[in-house]
């Protein structure tokens, strides 16, 4: 499977929100540019926090048995631990 680069995926969502701001910019609607910079901040940290899952597991791990080296989580464990934190909410 190929992965979209990081910075393309962002550049994809600050287009999408750049057009609809200028329309509202253009249209003189404040309050529709404040909740939409105010989305795009919301949508920009949610799509952090999804690409870091993704990174995450779709690394590849490293080989075992070299010394001073942590091993790579679980990916089912982090999942799994990201499951119970949502449930805090």
């Amino acid at each position: 499977m190929t992965v979209r680069p990081r910075q393309r995926i962002f550049d994809n969502l600050e287009s999408i929100y750049r057009e609809a701001y200028d329309r509202a910019k253009v249209a003189g609607d404040d309050k529709r540019m404040l909740d939409l910079d105010a989305a795009y901040q919301r949508e920009q940290l949610l799509l952090e926090v999804l690409l870091d899952i993704r990174d995450t597991l779709t690394a590849v791990p490293a080989p075992a048995g070299r010394a001073g080296e942590q091993p790579m989580p679980d990916p089912l464990a982090t999942l799994e631990s990201l499951r119970r934190i949502t449930r805090l909410r």
